[in-house]
């Protein structure tokens, strides 16, 4: 009889993918949290939770979120390490998260906020449930930088994040913590003065409000540290921009579809606690991972010294 032998995936030497042997897998599966009747806020600080959302979600504590970071399934058909979603019916995704979006809700405090992520498929159904429930205030469409070509098609490579609010007259946002700093292209002066920029050796700056539109994101690739296998992780630098702009710190931010855990990472490295749930016991061992590697490293590509720089626009 012939022997199957498998091979392991070869990676280049240069491949800094997040990778978890199998007894290391077993060790991080113990840190990780099952909630099986209600818990206290105390319960949740600074955990992960393995588990289905919507068979636990009611055991929560209410209003202890001070910001909900939601990456739900697109209506797009998924395979998630053998956890398959199926494109729906427009109808269908919309009753689908109706289903489970206004259980959400109670878990916020009174100013609290909340952003959901989406395609430019979902992004209507998304919009109709936030304002049904909170006070929409802002869509943020970032650049995927990557994305399919398309022979009869625009190439897509655009996503929504939209911000809402349980109160529009109260709710933290920290406009300083979120500037980006732009090269300046036709540098003015007066009285022979920089105006408005600044000259360095590193070249010409200036700090700009954020707008809703990001071109500046790098999505995570395989010779970035914080890249893993998940087939949707979203870029540690976006992330920081939104628990920057909208958690104070040693906040609450919570995240109920976590994948493989970029929303708790970020918060611990910028001094926020962190909840976050995960479905996929592999996925959930990953972001333990991460969260242990973010105690010695707490850079996040395109974010140094408490400044978002332009995308390429940071020296080596």
């Amino acid at each position: 009889m012939k022997e199957t032998v498998i091979k392991e995936k070869q990676r280049a030497p240069r491949n800094q993918t997040l990778q978890v042997p199998d007894d290391e897998m077993c060790r991080l599966q113990k840190k990780l949290l099952t909630v099986t009747a209600p818990v206290g806020i105390s319960g949740l600080i600074n955990t992960t939770i393995q588990g289905n959302l919507f068979e636990i979600v009611d055991y929560f504590p209410s209003e202890f979120v001070d910001l909900m970071i939601i990456d739900p399934p697109y209506n797009l058909s998924r395979n998630f390490a053998g956890m398959k979603f199926k494109q729906m019916k427009d109808d269908d995704y919309s009753d689908y998260l109706e289903s489970w979006f206004p259980k959400l809700i109670r878990l916020l405090k009174p100013n609290a906020s909340l952003y959901l992520c989406g395609d430019w498929k979902s992004t209507s159904a998304l919009y109709t449930i936030m304002n049904k429930y909170l006070a929409v205030m802002n869509r943020i469409t970032w650049q995927r930088e990557k994305g399919r070509g398309a022979a009869g098609n625009w190439k897509n490579s655009m996503e929504d994040i939209w911000f809402a609010v349980r109160n529009p007259k109260d709710y933290y946002f920290n406009v300083e913590a979120v500037k980006i700093r732009r090269k300046v292209l036709a540098p003015y002066k007066q009285d022979g003065q920089p105006k408005d920029w600044q000259d360095t050796e590193e070249g010409k700056f200036r700090m700009t409000h954020p707008s809703n539109f990001w071109d500046d994101i790098t999505v995570p690739y395989w010779s970035m540290p914080e890249n893993t296998d998940h087939p949707t992780q979203k870029p540690e630098k976006l992330i920081a921009k939104l628990i920057l702009a909208s958690c104070p710190e040693n906040g609450m931010v919570f995240d109920p579809f976590l994948g493989s855990g970029t929303t708790s990472v970020v918060a611990k490295k910028l001094g926020r606690n962190y909840c976050g749930v995960e479905i996929n016991p592999e996925y959930a061992c990953w972001a333990e991972k991460r969260l242990e590697k973010a105690e010695t490293d707490n850079a996040i590509q395109g974010f140094h010294e408490g400044v978002f720089w332009e995308r390429n626009s940071k020296p080596a």
